[in-house]
């Protein structure tokens, strides 16, 4: 197995271009749920190419219905009948900075600012969400390749433009291309760790339905006085529909909705409980 301290020891001698490099990632205003920045993704997801190139990935910028998605493809360059093929996903837009007049600093000026408990912090929209993830697994893998010349494995980065907005164009290119990108392993760096100390590993996250619901009641106001009990008032039956989905201890109380769920194991409810 090869040790990881040479490739920590490299990711340390790094650290000030590795910081660099993602504040002029941070510098693109890749808004991608509005038009006006279309050009900012554009040049987003050029960088990031070119970032990938400079690796020795083969990567090139795949037009979807959206913003464009950044491939990269690192081929495994030793011996071995079967190795592992990893596909590593992150997105390179970012949520509106509005208000601005909210910000202290520009959104898309990255600094690093002193908290109240002392510790430095990067201000700019997408450090969190997700050009510093995405930044610190490309800057990860740039430290191996530089100590060990080449990665274990197969590698595959796929840079979406639109996890902000519509994903259904991400759906629709892996769906067009599920061949290539089939995986044995894949990783989402679009989370956080437990705390500044403590990384976590994210194995799951609740997921979103969304649905809209027409209630119709009377055609006009009606005076509350004489109707108020006997004509039905769409809010109260909102209400109601809406508090009856959950039961009093957060359980989902829609029929049929744990069908083919498997409960969780004991021992993942202990270590939730040790948190």
């Amino acid at each position: 197995m090869t040790h990881p301290d040479p490739v920590l020891a490299r990711i340390d001698q790094q650290f000030t271009e590795s910081l660099e490099s993602l504040f002029e990632l941070l510098r693109f205003p890749s808004v991608a749920t509005d038009p006006a920045h279309d050009a900012d993704c554009l040049k987003a997801a050029n960088w990031l190419k070119a970032r990938l190139e400079a690796m020795g990935f083969s990567a090139s910028l795949r037009p979807t219905t959206g913003q464009p998605v950044v491939v990269g493809k690192y081929e495994y360059r030793g011996g071995g009948s079967h190795v592992p093929h990893i596909l590593f996903y992150g997105h390179y837009d970012v949520q509106p900075a509005d208000p601005l007049d909210l910000w202290e600093t520009p959104p898309f000026e990255p600094q690093i600012r002193k908290e109240k408990d002392g510790k430095d912090a990067i201000i700019a929209r997408g450090a969190t969400d997700d050009k510093g993830q995405l930044m610190t697994f490309l800057e990860a893998s740039r430290a191996w390749l530089s100590v060990h010349g080449g990665l274990p494995f197969r590698l595959t980065v796929l840079i979406e433009g639109d996890e902000e907005g519509d994903t259904t164009h991400l759906d629709r290119f892996l769906r067009d291309n599920a061949r290539e990108f089939a995986a044995d392993a894949a990783f989402i760096c679009d989370t956080e760790m437990w705390n500044d100390t403590t990384p976590a590993i994210i194995t799951m996250l609740r997921g979103c339905i969304s649905d809209e619901v027409t209630i119709t009641g009377p055609r006009r106001d009606l005076h509350s006085g004489r109707y108020g009990g006997p004509a039905v008032n769409p809010i109260k039956v909102l209400s109601r529909i809406m508090a009856a989905i959950h039961d009093k201890n957060g359980r989902i109380a829609i029929p049929g909705f744990y069908d083919g769920v498997k409960p969780l194991p004991s021992a993942l409810r202990k270590q939730w409980a040790a948190l």
